[in-house]
Formats: structure tokens, C-alpha cells, sequence
């Protein structure tokens, strides 16, 4: 009898063993992701009949809005920089308050603000950049001035929900092309 279920037992761990032993493992698949590829910009001359000229990516599409603004929209990526420009009449202290509170004001969203100044005394130009992680808005914006008789700013929006994870690799490029539009401005 002892034998008997001696025999019984070690058959019923064969067989348990022999089924459970013989399944794969199953493994959650990792998450995927979107890739995105962007064709590498190329910068071309955008002069106008305003106080100021910049270079831009050959991909965008500018537009002129009243008083010297500009539209300059990436169709793929759904965005728009929108360019101002004020002339200075003794105001550039109301300017540059304008231009810094319309940044500050995504610090709700926002998980960081850089600051980026720029100074080029060769070309008399002088302003900052802003890059703004997180859920903002707008994820760069800037201003330059020569201090005296010009002020521009720039800010780019999507059309999206902003959703910074999922827009990061068109922000990273438009960000590389607001920055190059800022570091080539010349005043006329």
C-alpha cells in the first residue's frame, strides 16, 4: 500500500512538472515609440523690406502678418513660430517686462525655465532664450533688441495638446531653428 502510494505521488509530480514545465514564458512586450526623423535643415536668407533680416529653415513656410510680424509654420510637425516686431520709443523697459512675463507666465505648467542670454555686440544684437520643459504652451521663446530702435520676439506653438513627451522631437528641432533665426538676425 505505502508503495502504492509511493508510485502515485511521484507520477503525479512527473506529470505536474511535465505540465507546467513545457509553457514559455510570457513577457510584457516593452512599450513602442513613435521615431520621428526630421530631414536636416538647411538655412537660407530671408531678407524683407522690415528693419530686420534672419536666416530660416528652407522647410518652413513664413508668412508676414501686419507691422513687421511674421507666421513661419512647419506644416509636418504642426507648429508655428510667431515673430513680433515693436519699434523702441523709449519704452524698451515695457518691452523686455512684456517679453519676460508672457515666458513666466507658463511657470503653472512649466517644470523648468532655461534662461540663454545672447550678446552680440558686432551686430548690436542682445536678447534671451527661454527653454520651457514640460507641459507649457510653447516650449522655446525669445526676444532680441539692439537696445535703442528695435524688439523682436519669437515663440513657437503647436497644434497639439501639450503633451511634452510626445512633441519633444519636433520642439528639439524647431528649438534649433528658433535659436539659429536668433543668433542671425541682423538690424537694417
Amino acid at each position: 500500500m505505502i508503495l502504492k502510494k509511493i508510485k502515485i505521488s511521484i507520477t503525479l509530480i512527473l506529470l505536474v512538472t511535465v505540465l507546467f514545465s513545457c509553457k514559455e514564458e510570457l513577457l510584457p512586450k516593452p512599450a513602442g515609440f513613435l521615431r520621428l526623423d526630421y530631414p536636416e535643415a538647411t538655412y537660407v536668407n530671408f531678407a524683407n523690406e522690415c528693419p530686420f533680416g534672419f536666416e530660416m529653415n528652407s522647410e518652413a513656410i513664413i508668412k508676414k502678418e501686419k507691422n513687421c510680424g511674421f507666421t513661419i509654420t512647419y506644416p509636418k510637425m504642426k507648429a508655428t513660430i510667431f515673430l513680433t516686431y515693436n519699434p523702441v520709443r523709449n519704452n524698451i523697459n515695457a518691452l523686455l517686462r512684456d517679453a519676460q512675463t508672457l515666458t513666466f507666465k507658463h511657470v503653472i505648467k512649466a517644470d523648468d525655465i532655461l534662461e540663454q542670454p545672447y550678446l552680440n555686440p558686432d551686430k548690436k544684437v542682445f536678447g534671451m532664450f527661454y527653454q520651457v520643459d514640460g507641459n507649457a504652451a510653447t516650449n522655446s521663446q525669445f526676444y532680441v533688441t539692439d537696445s535703442t530702435r528695435h524688439f523682436v520676439t519669437g515663440s513657437v506653438y503647436f497644434y497639439a495638446k501639450p503633451n511634452f513627451d510626445s512633441i519633444m522631437p519636433a520642439a528639439s528641432y524647431i528649438k534649433n531653428d528658433m535659436q539659429r533665426l536668433m543668433e542671425t538676425l541682423k538690424w537694417k
